[in-house]
Order: structure tokens, then C-alpha cells, then sequence
């Protein structure tokens, strides 16, 4: 290696280790919100927008960008300024496109068309490597849907409703039904996989870009009564963890892409039998691994904690870090900033986003007295 290639891998890792950007430019912070059912709180329907200063972790205040009802989750087109959505329109379930207009100073979001999911609200949406698949997930339909998109970024007719069939009953008025609540792909783009709260496994498809179909092909089973809600992958395809929601735990899976199949190695609790016990409720819901691959992250909502844990890089097991209080109420969700310098946490219940910094050698966040409204949020995505 020469001076110059040395220095730079010098200055790289420097940044990664310090949580710094050499760029200014904040992150684009996209807030999906949960309509109000209380007469007092019913805040406009839609998409909020906030920015990140990476270098201070400073929001700034959170604007409503576009309307629809219940865009409850959003996700990001990998090439192009455009922005998928959950939502309902005229009283059908609906998964949404929308173009990311900054010509006026300002973002904005206009409208590329919708698709109904034929099959009730969606609860998750993701896009396949490719750019090509609009993937999403019905919890109350028990279904995956798949969705082609054009060069523009415009989602087309489903190619058919995949449905689930029963349920698990380990937990009954949890899991008599299918409730797929998760989809996206492996890391080699060629599955698709599905955890299903309602059956206690993770449901493994084919998929073909080219058309735009999800062929069954494997599963693999979770912790009884678990509750498999979100997925998220390690930076190197060979983990994966699930965070379970009615366990309150983390399930470590080992990935195999030469067969597409998933091996169970290992759950961790997130509270103890007594910290379950003194809450009224308490639900796992979101997962994250940290860019590094050091870290991961899973919040409990009733608690209104995140649990760090740090990730053995041979085996993918987690030993625990510590636990965050959110500094609000009902994390249903949370983002890592691609840096891995910022989570933010979404408290729904609190209306509120609350900025942590990650302590790059040991994972641990510490709040940073950053904060902003927003109304319901129960998603965000930080690009």
C-alpha cells in the first residue's frame, strides 16, 4: 500500500470510529405517523420530513411533506428520489409512491400512483436490491404481496396475493391467524423472507425480479410463542436477527444462501421474567444491526427501552450492552443514521423523536437532548 492509499484508509477509519462525516449535508429523516383515534389528537394525516445535523445530531422540526392516510411504513428507493408508503385511500388499503421534490428550497413529496394490496392495511414495505420489487407485508390479511416498478420508480399491479394459512395458538388471542409483519431480502437478493407473528416462523420465498413473484421455499421456526416480528441482517449475510415481540427477545439465526435457509442459534431476553411481570404490557418491536457489525439495537415498547447488545463477530451471538430509556413513550420503532453515529427513537405515544449518540467502541447510546415533535410517529428512516 502506498502513502497516499495509507492515509486515506487512516482517514476513513478515523471517521468510522469517531462517528464523524466529512460532509456537512444533513441526513434526510422520513417520519411515518399512526392516525388518532382520540377526537383531541388528530393530527394531519401524512408524511412528516426532518432534517440531521450529523455533526451535532441536532432535528430540526418536522413538517408534513405528504398527505395520505396511515402511512404507517415508509422505505426508500436504493437509486432514485423516491419514497414508498403504506396508506389508504377512499377506504382501501394502499401501497404508495411518491417523488422527492426538492425544486423550491423545500421537500416535498408528489405523487406517483398507488396500488391496493387487495388484501387489507399493510404494515411493512421494502425494495429488492434490484430496484425492481415493491414488497409488503398485511399483518390483518396474514399475506405478502409483490409489486413490479418501473424505470421511474412507479409500482405496478401485484402479481397475486401469497396468503398464509394459521396459526401457531401458542399465545390465542395472538396467534390463532397469520400475521406476517416483516419483508425484505436476503443479502443476495434471490429470497425474500417473512417473519409471521401469528405462526412463530420465518417464511422463506424465491424471488424472481424479472417478474415480480414470490415462489414458497423454505421456513424456518422461531421461539414458541415469540411472536417473529422484524428481521434485520448482518453486515456480513451470515446472521440474522428477529426480534421476537411477544417474548420481548432477540433470536440470533445463522444464514445459510446456498440453500436459502435459516438455523436457529440462540434467543435473548430483553427484560426479565419480574421487569415483564411490573409492566401492564410490554412488546418487542423494532431490530437494527449497526453498520459496523459490533452492535445491535431491539426496543420494547411499554418499557419504553432500547436494549444494546454487542455481537460476537464468529458466532452472531449477543451478549447485553446495556438498556436506554427512550426518553419517551411507546418505541415502536427507531433509525440508525448510515454513519452509525445517531439512533433516533420514535415515541408514539409521547409524539416525539429523541436523537442518541452511539459510543463507537462500546455500542451505548447516550441522549443528547435532541428532540423534536412529530405526531404518532412509528416510523423512521434516516438517508
Amino acid at each position: 500500500m502506498n502513502v497516499v492509499s495509507l492515509c486515506w484508509s487512516l482517514a476513513i477509519a478515523a471517521a468510522l470510529l469517531t462517528g464523524g462525516s466529512s460532509s456537512a449535508q444533513p441526513l434526510d429523516v422520513w417520519i411515518g405517523v399512526e392516525p388518532s383515534h382520540e377526537p383531541l389528537r388528530n393530527p394531519p394525516k401524512g408524511i412528516y420530513h426532518a432534517t440531521l445535523d450529523r455533526q451535532t445530531g441536532k432535528l430540526s422540526p418536522a413538517e408534513l411533506v405528504g398527505t395520505i392516510d396511515a402511512p404507517g411504513f415508509l422505505a426508500r428507493h436504493p437509486r432514485l428520489p423516491v419514497l414508498y408508503s403504506t396508506g389508504n385511500e377512499a377506504g382501501e388499503a394502499v401501497v404508495a409512491a411518491w417523488q422527492i421534490d426538492r425544486s423550491t428550497g423545500r421537500v416535498l413529496l408528489e405523487s406517483l400512483g398507488v396500488q391496493p394490496t387487495g388484501s387489507g392495511e399493510a404494515c411493512h414495505v421494502s425494495v429488492d436490491q434490484s430496484s425492481k420489487v415493491l414488497l409488503s407485508a398485511q399483518y390483518g390479511g396474514g399475506s405478502v404481496v409483490a409489486y413490479p416498478l418501473d424505470e421511474a420508480g412507479r409500482i405496478g399491479p401485484s402479481t397475486g396475493i401469497v396468503q398464509h394459512q394459521g396459526g401457531s395458538g401458542v399465545v390465542p388471542d395472538r396467534q390463532a391467524d397469520p400475521h406476517p409483519h416483516w419483508i425484505g431480502v436476503s443479502p443476495d437478493n434471490r429470497y425474500a423472507l417473512v417473519p409471521d407473528l401469528g405462526q412463530d416462523r420465518v417464511r422463506i420465498y424465491q424471488l424472481d425480479t424479472a417478474s415480480a413473484r414470490l415462489t414458497p421455499f423454505s421456513d424456518a421456526g422461531t421461539a414458541r410463542g415469540g411472536g417473529p416480528r422484524h428481521l434485520a441482517w448482518h453486515p456480513n449475510g451470515r446472521f440474522a436477527y428477529v426480534v421476537e415481540e411477544l417474548l420481548c427477545g432477540v433470536s440470533t439465526f445463522s444464514w445459510n444462501a446456498a440453500t436459502g435457509t435459516l438455523g436457529w442459534i440462540d434467543t435473548q431476553p430483553m427484560l426479565t421474567e419480574a421487569e415483564r411481570a411490573a409492566e401492564t404490557f410490554t412488546s418487542g418491536s423494532e431490530v437494527a444491526v449497526h453498520p459496523s457489525g459490533r452492535f445491535l439495537y431491539a426496543a420494547v415498547r411499554g418499557h419504553d427501552t432500547i436494549s444494546v447488545f454487542q455481537i460476537n463477530p464468529q458466532t452472531g451471538v449477543l451478549d447485553p450492552v446495556e438498556r436506554e430509556p427512550i426518553r419517551g413513550s411507546w418505541p415502536r420503532h427507531f433509525g440508525l443514521s448510515p454513519d452509525g453515529a445517531w439512533l433516533i427513537a420514535a415515541g408514539r405515544d409521547s409524539d416525539s423523536l429523541a436523537v442518541f449518540a452511539i459510543d463507537a467502541k462500546t455500542g451505548a447510546l447516550r441522549y443528547t437532548l435532541n428532540r423534536t415533535a412529530a405526531p404518532r410517529p412509528i416510523c423512521v428512516i434516516v438517508r
